[in-house]
């Protein structure tokens, strides 16, 4: 089977998220209308990360497949496809690498780490609207960075989860690599590193973060948030952060997924 690891880059505002859907416009829709009509032949096509409607990726990888009876002799040069899809595609998506794969390559099986990154604009911006969550209320970033330092480990972050029905059985035990809160030129940034996530789960992490920043939520309340425990007027959902100002930032896999 005839298989390319493919790195892009996408602005999600016009799209209802990564998946492919019936009757609405995704990334990964957007993306099979290229592909196929250039290799002329239906491809597998699977990312690393399933992203929601209105988020965006700066680092997302998808595999393409074509099927094991497609026995041409040779192939389009790795190059040459991502010219030729860039030139094809939307100008909100952008192909940023292709290389030929192991044919058993599998962009989200394979991955070991996720890592996404939220922005928060602290002033009103011309220009980033669309890619940032604006908070009018002053933040107390050392109190969101404490917070952050408590992620990495283990916890149960059922109540930082929606329920996704295609995983109803799924644990909401993940392990956080890493964590960290950074400040600069009135845009804070929240990154996040973990094997996966949860549905949602980034998002509402964040929520409660700049609740801690506002002063609304403590440091306990929130060690009992990772606990899965807490009282409830802790709405965790409620306080879900809007989809505009997440981004997936990279996927980390082994050294040697080449052919």
């Amino acid at each position: 089977m005839k298989t390319w690891k493919v790195t892009l880059e996408f602005d999600g505002t016009r799209y209802h998220g990564w998946q492919e859907q019936r009757n609405a416009r995704s990334v990964m829709g957007a993306l099979r209308e290229v592909i196929e009509p250039s290799l002329g032949a239906p491809v597998e096509l699977m990312g690393a990360g399933r992203t929601d409607s209105g988020v965006h990726a700066l680092g997302q990888v998808m595999h393409v497949k074509l099927h094991p009876n497609d026995r041409r002799s040779s192939f389009p040069h790795p190059a040459k496809l991502q010219r030729d899809w860039n030139d094809r595609l939307p100008s909100d998506i952008a192909i940023l690498n292709i290389e030929d794969a192991h044919p058993r390559f599998h962009a989200r099986h394979d991955a070991l780490a996720r890592s996404y990154i939220y922005q928060i604009a602290t002033r009103k911006s011309a220009f980033l609207k669309r890619h940032v969550w604006w908070i009018k209320d002053p933040l107390n970033l050392a109190a969101i960075q404490h917070a952050a330092q408590l992620l990495p480990g283990k916890h149960d972050f059922v109540r930082f989860a929606a329920k996704d029905p295609s995983r109803p059985h799924e644990s909401t035990l993940v392990v956080l690599h890493a964590a960290e809160a950074d400040e600069q030129d009135h845009l804070l940034s929240i990154r996040l590193e973990a094997s996966h996530f949860l549905w949602r789960m980034v998002r509402r992490i964040v929520g409660v973060l700049v609740k801690i920043g506002a002063g609304e939520v403590t440091l306990q309340q929130f060690e009992q948030l990772l606990q899965g425990r807490g009282t409830p007027d802790l709405d965790v959902a409620a306080w879900t952060a809007p989809a505009s100002g997440l981004f997936l930032e990279s996927v980390t896999y082994p050294e040697k997924t080449a052919n």
